[in-house]
């Protein structure tokens, strides 16, 4: 997996994320607002115990709080956004 934040500011987040088929991502939560929307490719993502998949031109909202997993079905592209900014991926 390659991320890359593309733009920031203190109440906003943009950030790039490449998959390679197989990539699976921890189970995880934030308290962040998060919109996602898929470039290239499929992922399948498992929020609140449902499994859906997201291909090129899906995009869907995470709500803060909510646990939830990323598998990418094939090569992705997935484009998200955070409200506020993910202090964990600001650059140093």
């Amino acid at each position: 997996m390659i991320r890359q934040v593309l733009a920031f500011s203190p109440h906003l987040m943009l950030v790039k994320h490449l998959f390679k088929k197989g990539w699976v991502g921890a189970a995880h939560a934030h308290p962040h607002q998060q919109l996602v929307y898929v470039v290239s490719g499929s992922i399948a993502i498992t929020m609140a115990g449902e499994t859906q998949t997201a291909d090129a031109g899906d995009s869907f909202v995470v709500d803060g709080g909510i646990e939830h997993q990323a598998t990418a079905l094939e090569d992705s592209e997935v484009l998200d956004v955070f409200t506020p900014i993910r202090e964990d991926y600001r650059p140093a």
